[in-house]
């Protein structure tokens, strides 16, 4: 039994089935430790360096090829109200994930794509669980728990 139901799609096609299956495990085991509801619904689409590029500069007003982007669709302002009905999964956001900068990055810090691929998922999916970094003592805490995560799980930075 999934922890998470999660809606991959590889827009790249150089994902491969090993990864893949990788990131599920890190976000079913994330989503575990972080209490969510069993049943929840994720997205998680790879994409190019090209394409994240669009998005960013669409959504985020940043001209440039990212990492990762997290869409969560629990955000709310102030005058909006939570509909919790029983039976009804949480659609938790969406997770955009460059395949380039992954590969790019494992490199630059020295660790394996996988490694990478690993934290980028669980970073977008903190974030669509509310945790930030836009402070100090945001980042502090949500880089903590990252590390935990992928530690626990055993992908650890080598």
């Amino acid at each position: 039994m999934t922890y998470l139901e999660m809606d991959l799609l590889d827009e790249t096609k150089e994902v491969i089935q090993d990864d893949l299956e990788l990131v599920q495990g890190i976000l079913h085991f994330a989503a575990k430790k972080e209490g969510v509801t069993q049943g929840s619904e994720v997205s998680l689409t790879f994409v190019t360096n090209e394409r994240i590029q669009e998005v960013n500069r669409e959504y985020r007003d940043k001209d440039q090829p990212t990492d990762v982007i997290s869409f969560a669709l629990e955000e709310m302002d102030e005058n909006e109200i939570r509909i919790i009905g029983e039976g009804i999964p949480r659609v938790l956001g969406d997770i955009i994930i460059s395949v380039e900068r992954t590969r790019e990055q494992a490199s630059e810090y020295g660790h394996s794509f996988q490694r990478e691929l690993g934290f980028l998922a669980l970073h977008g999916f903190l974030h669509l669980l509310g945790y930030d970094h836009m402070n100090e003592q945001d980042e502090k805490v949500m880089f903590q728990r990252q590390k935990d995560i992928l530690d626990e799980f055993g992908l650890k930075r080598s």
